[in-house]
């Protein structure tokens, strides 16, 4: 098990112990024939840890086991051989588990390393040294940013967050959809029905450029010679003719003035290519290479005039490269682009990929076909799937056409959290916090898999596991610590005594707060940093409801518990990219 600085010292004491209990019951038994694993026991009176080592080697060892006659008194008996712990408390329960407690000292360290450093000093560096490319987001120019481009905005940069919070360099790279076919049609009917100065100046351009991009369609019913006058179009692009590249590079930039807005309302950002990401049309000349190279290891297979990869057992379905006409496909210029990266940032890079789970099949087949070029090993490519977004009434009154555009979603979010309010001139300045966080811990709460509802009363709610909530625990606890320092008030200084049952839970929560960003990002799922966060929150309150903290003489652990609350929800809903508020 992987863990922070802090309780990898303790849990090398607890191994430590285990080995000399098992050598004083089995000396013939080395070290490399058995490790302990330790895990956290479901209900914490059971102690912080606990692990099955007499269950595991009294049934490998019973022969040897003179006079013990079951797995419970062979626990018992390397409780007796381990010796004193100190600070640490041992004991059986069960069958055969050995649970260990800790003094209420040990967890006080966690209270003095926030006090003394930063939260950071609790996470551990594991990925130090190691590069990883988040891809996420990745939107098509000229197209709607839709509802369904949420999730991997959302979920990937949170990946990328936690990946950099434990040591990792992180590339992040939006690969946007800004090549293929539709450009001819757009280009043609800008030619036709367009008004550049117009889209310009829109405060929505890629509206405009939907309209357009609708009327092509409508127009060809009637006239079908404009689908040629489209493809035309296209030719020109791809040949490099001036205007077409003109008024192509115009769309990206009319696109990224809307994109740009829901990003910096998101708060969430990319490092590639000044900040853009690499997107399709970057790799148009760079995947020949990418062709040649899989006729030269005689991957491809022509069939009916295209060009397929087959793979061994036929594990999957064959995957077209080269359509029949010459023309590349996704997959040319997905291959490309993991070549570039491999070139760019190291044959050792892991590449990740937010996007649906509707692509599992997809990615498991270029995953398959890399692994086949030599490119990557096993657990280098990685693929974090989301499903789909569902609305409770089945539906949004802010429908256009058949999508959700993204910016009406967000504009509800933030006049919903505005009601949240008592004073409408202060609501206003919180809104957009309140509101994008309810829409991201709404998402990030839960496996990506999974689908997410809107239920805008659950998302907004003031109780319960809401951003709201979750924000709302954090100004509680930053009123607390104004209030004290406003009181004129003195502490008195912390004995054990002082920490009360409901104290002892807090401390032992923020303890795990390194294990649980860790555990997290290596299993590049935000929920379980969700998770232990909302435990903490809930915690926190029952402690604030249950003890007075702003009152002269009391003990010093209490403001100490509050400050560090503060300090590491914040710390981890930024690692959400769900921004705190110090008023709601």
């Amino acid at each position: 098990m992987s863990v922070s600085p802090q309780s990898h010292v303790m849990l090398a004491a607890l191994e430590q112990a285990v080995r000399r209990g098992v050598q004083s019951v089995l000396p013939a038994l080395s070290d490399a024939e058995y490790v302990p694993a330790f895990e956290h026991p479901a209900d914490t009176s059971h102690g912080e840890w606990s692990t099955n080592i007499a269950l595991q080697l009294f049934g490998q060892h019973k022969s040897e086991l003179v006079d013990i006659r079951s797995p419970r008194q062979f626990a018992e008996t390397l409780v007796v051989g381990m010796g004193e712990i100190p600070s640490v408390t041992v004991s059986v329960a069960g069958p055969g588990f050995i649970n260990f407690s800790y003094a209420p000292a040990v967890f006080l360290q966690t209270l003095d390393t926030i006090q003394q450093g930063t939260v950071e000093a609790l996470l551990p560096a594991y990925g130090t040294g190691q590069t990883a490319v988040v891809e996420y987001s990745s939107p098509n120019i000229a197209k709607p940013f839709t509802i369904g481009h949420l999730r991997s905005t959302i979920i990937g940069d949170a990946v990328a967050n936690l990946l950099e919070a434990t040591g990792w360099t992180v590339k992040r790279d939006n690969h946007l959809g800004d090549w293929g076919t539709q450009f001819g049609k757009q280009i043609c009917a800008i030619k036709k029905w367009g008004d550049e100065e117009e889209i310009a100046q829109s405060e929505r351009p890629v509206k405009k450029l939907v309209e357009l991009y609708v009327k092509f369609h409508a127009e060809a019913e009637e006239n079908p010679e404009l689908v040629d006058e489209g493809r035309a179009w296209f030719k020109k692009l791809e040949d490099g003719d001036l205007e077409a590249r003109r008024l192509w590079q115009k769309c990206i930039d009319w696109s990224w003035k809307e994109f740009n807005q829901i990003y910096e309302e998101l708060g969430v950002r990319f490092t590639e290519n000044d900040g853009r990401g690499y997107g399709e049309s970057y790799f148009e000349d760079k995947m020949d290479v990418v062709v040649e190279e899989l006729e030269t290891k005689n991957l491809l297979t022509d069939s009916e005039g295209a060009r397929l990869v087959f793979f061994p057992d036929d594990q999957y379905p064959p995957l077209m490269v080269i359509k029949k006409d010459g023309t590349t496909l996704y997959a040319t210029r997905d291959l490309a682009t993991d070549k570039f990266r491999l070139q760019k940032y190291g044959a050792d890079v892991r590449i990740i990929n937010e996007v649906g789970a509707e692509q599992s099949l997809y990615f498991q087949q270029i995953f398959a076909i890399e692994l086949m070029l030599g490119w990557v090993e096993p657990d280098q490519r990685v693929h974090v799937k989301h499903g789909m977004f569902r609305f409770k009434d089945g539906k949004m009154s802010t429908r256009k056409g058949n999508v959700i555009w993204l910016e009406d979603v967000l504009q509800e979010a933030r006049e919903r959290a505005q009601q949240l309010g008592d004073d409408p001139e202060h609501a206003q300045t919180i809104a957009s916090a309140v509101g994008i966080g309810a829409l991201k811990w709404n998402d990030l709460k839960r496996s990506a898999h999974l689908d997410v509802v809107f239920d805008w009363d659950e998302m907004l709610s003031m109780e319960g596991n809401s951003g709201p909530y979750m924000q709302y625990t954090v100004v509680r606890g930053k009123s607390v610590l104004q209030k004290w320092q406003e009181s004129g008030f003195t502490a008195t200084a912390t004995t054990e005594a002082d920490i009360t049952p409901e104290g002892l839970e807090i401390l032992r929560l923020l303890s795990r707060y390194g294990e649980a960003v860790e555990r997290a990002a290596q299993e590049y799922a935000p929920h379980l940093l969700a998770n232990a966060l909302f435990e903490i929150a809930q915690s926190f309150n029952t402690f604030y409801n249950k003890h007075q903290i702003v009152a002269d003489g009391v003990p010093q652990v209490r403001i100490d518990l509050v400050n560090a609350t503060v300090a590491v929800l914040s710390h981890g809903l930024g690692l959400l990219g769900i921004e705190t508020v110090d008023r709601m």
